[in-house]
């Protein structure tokens, strides 16, 4: 591996992984929201920074956006604390924006070796492993998000036989992200969950595109 684009890389779980491939020798381009203006949920900035590396290929495509809680709505815990605004974003975010970013950064995959696009969802996802409910609009939307990584990687066995598209649940990480619900569930330190990623990414092969993965390495259920 020797280029590398974190989508997100102000977060937590951006931050460490740039770091860490960095320490490997792998150049890193990072953009995020907040230095960048990145927006998932925004076209139109989603396709202007694209353009901006018009020419560049990489071996590793890592997007790390996302989020639990927007402008102020919790999870909800019940069908009744359900808002469709609330719901919209959610979509807009953590699915549409994944789309987005798939249709935009795609194509700078490198074309005459392995490369890999790895989105990080969440094990909440998982229709297969919900024995919990609640969550309903984050848990849809990270469902939406796992379907369009499934179904682009089938348009790019035909697109860019070199190319791996998958999703990635990166654990229950210390960051702003999860830090009111982190208390119920082990954590792990971003740095924790950026080398166990980038070993499971290390992993991938071709016939695992379109899959979904958990940051110990484990096949996640869809």
């Amino acid at each position: 591996m020797t280029n590398a684009l974190i989508l997100g890389a102000t977060g937590g779980i951006g931050r460490a992984l740039s770091a860490r491939l960095e320490a490997q020798g792998v150049q890193v381009t990072g953009v995020s929201r907040s230095r960048d203006g990145l927006d998932l949920t925004r076209a139109d900035t989603v396709a202007d920074h694209a353009a901006r590396l018009a020419g560049q290929s990489f071996d590793l495509i890592v997007n790390t956006t996302g989020a639990l809680v927007i402008d102020g709505h919790q999870p909800e815990k019940s069908l009744d604390a359900v808002d469709a605004d609330a719901m919209a974003r959610q979509f807009a975010l953590n699915a549409t924006g994944v789309a987005l970013a798939i249709q935009a950064f795609g194509p700078l995959l490198a074309r005459d070796r392995r490369a890999v696009f790895a989105s990080l969802s969440a094990r909440v996802g998982s229709i297969g492993d919900n024995d919990l409910g609640g969550w309903i609009g984050y848990r849809a939307a990270k469902a939406a998000q796992n379907q369009i990584i499934r179904t682009a990687s089938i348009e790019y066995r035909r697109r860019n036989r070199h190319a791996i598209l998958v999703a990635l649940h990166p654990g229950t990480v210390e960051t702003p992200l999860t830090a009111k619900y982190a208390s119920r569930y082990p954590t792990i330190t971003p740095d924790r969950s950026a080398e166990a990623l980038l070993a499971v990414i290390d992993g991938l092969t071709a016939d695992d595109t379109g899959s979904f993965w958990d940051w110990k390495g484990a096949r996640v259920p869809w």
